[in-house]
């Protein structure tokens, strides 16, 4: 059970699905960025893209699978090409290898806007929100969050700036972008709300 004192962690177990490449160095210290396989209990599989400190690299193999806990991280995408919001996992440690899938994060944040209530064309609802949680230094990431059926309901009359303490999971999810030069594939980076721990309406 999640307290409202958890912030922002995330544990993933599956297969390395690229070798580390160089991403950027900040103070000194190198970064490289990997992608990684998660399965779902559907059989489908959600590909999400890793961040690590040059320390780790050694740690990560090709075609292995690879257990790791860390925090999910937002950065604004300025260059035009893709997404203006870049969803990232933040390697902290590598942990022994459990040998089943694992997706699991536990969010505490606030409401930055107003929830977004729909139906999908199928009937279900569904309810996005996004989420602003606190690093420490001041910094903050933007967290897009998706909660369904019953969970939407709960959540689709929250008032910007409620702080709210979830359980779920990290997925991608494909979709068509329509540019000025033709219909681009995407792919796009969500936590889907598995359980509301608890939430505060007068923030």
């Amino acid at each position: 059970m999640m307290t409202s004192e958890c912030c922002n962690d995330i544990v993933l177990e599956g297969k390395v699905l690229t070798a580390p490449a160089l991403s950027h160095e900040n103070h000194g210290v190198r970064f490289f960025r990997f992608f990684l396989e998660v399965p779902r209990l559907s059989g489908q599989a959600d590909t999400l893209p890793l961040l690590i400190p040059e320390p780790m690299v050694q740690q990560v193999c090709q075609g292995e699978t690879l257990r790791l806990r860390g925090q999910l991280r937002s950065f604004n995408n300025r260059s035009g090409v893709g997404s203006r919001l870049v969803l990232t996992v933040y390697g902290q440690e590598v942990l022994p290898p459990c040998g089943e899938a694992a997706n699991h994060i536990a969010l505490t944040g606030s409401l930055c806007k107003a929830p977004i209530y729909r139906r999908t064309p199928l009937g279900r609802t569904i309810c996005d929100l996004m989420l602003a949680v606190p690093r420490r230094y001041g910094r903050t990431d933007y967290l897009p969050v998706i909660a369904w059926g019953q969970l939407a309901q709960q959540v689709r009359s929250l008032p910007t700036g409620a702080r709210i303490c979830l359980e779920g999971r990290l997925q991608s999810r494909i979709y068509q972008k329509v540019t000025e030069s033709g219909t681009e594939e995407r792919v796009a980076y969500e936590v889907s709300m598995m359980r509301l721990e608890s939430q505060n309406k007068d923030l």
